[in-house]
């Protein structure tokens, strides 16, 4: 197999990413880009980012989860603490986070450290979720070898006539994490692939440093 893909291209000249017109905080323009995206451009799901993470055999894994929180101090997304890329950061804590809005034109590059919430706020997002998603969760060992998908649907199945009509208490392996950054990079496409690329940097006294990058 031989596919050559050279002439895929797209001039991006949507908008501009300028110092005069940002934040001193990070988390500020991330939540002015997750609001113009999530309002004027039809994505389909916003929160999806991608989640790199350095596995146990040594090998950097990336995947896509949801983001279902971000605050002053980090993004929280939520897994099976025993899935791979569980076990990945309780090895390794250190993550990087992806976004990218193609219809926008725009990345966020996020690295940072991913910590275990409280448990009191898994219970709270577990217990929001739909029912067949709480199923789902205690159904599926993560990331483990099965034989075939039946096995998944029977123990659905299982599951649902045991805890008819009783509410479904969070698996203690499963919860949420919180990602802390320490660099944040903003991309948005330009014309000739001079990209406007922006970058806060944690420093030692908790403020951001802001660098231009070169495209």
């Amino acid at each position: 197999m031989n596919t050559d893909l050279g002439n895929y291209r797209k001039s991006y000249e949507k908008q501009e990413l300028l110092e005069t017109n940002v934040s001193d905080n990070p988390m500020q323009l991330f939540q002015k880009w997750f609001h113009e995206v999530d309002h004027h451009f039809d994505v389909g799901e916003t929160n999806a980012m991608t989640i790199s993470t350095i596995g146990l055999d040594g090998y950097p894994k990336s995947r896509v989860v949801l983001l279902k929180k971000y605050t002053n101090e980090g993004f929280i997304f939520y897994t099976n603490y025993l899935s791979e890329k569980g076990k990945s950061i309780e090895n390794n804590p250190n993550v990087c986070l992806s976004f990218f809005w193609p219809q926008a034109e725009r990345q966020i590059i996020i690295k940072g450290t991913a910590e275990k919430i409280p448990e009191n706020l898994s219970d709270e997002y577990f217990e929001s979720r739909p029912r067949g998603s709480q199923l789902g969760a205690l159904a599926s060992n993560q990331s483990e070898v099965i034989e075939n998908r039946t096995i998944l649907e029977d123990k659905l199945k299982v599951l649902e006539n045991e805890l008819e009509g009783q509410p479904i208490i969070r698996p203690d392996f499963w919860g949420g994490y919180n990602v802390k950054p320490v660099e944040i990079e903003f991309w948005q496409g330009r014309p000739n692939r001079l990209h406007d690329r922006l970058r806060y940097k944690l420093t030692k006294d908790f403020s951001w440093l802001l660098e231009r990058l070169s495209s």
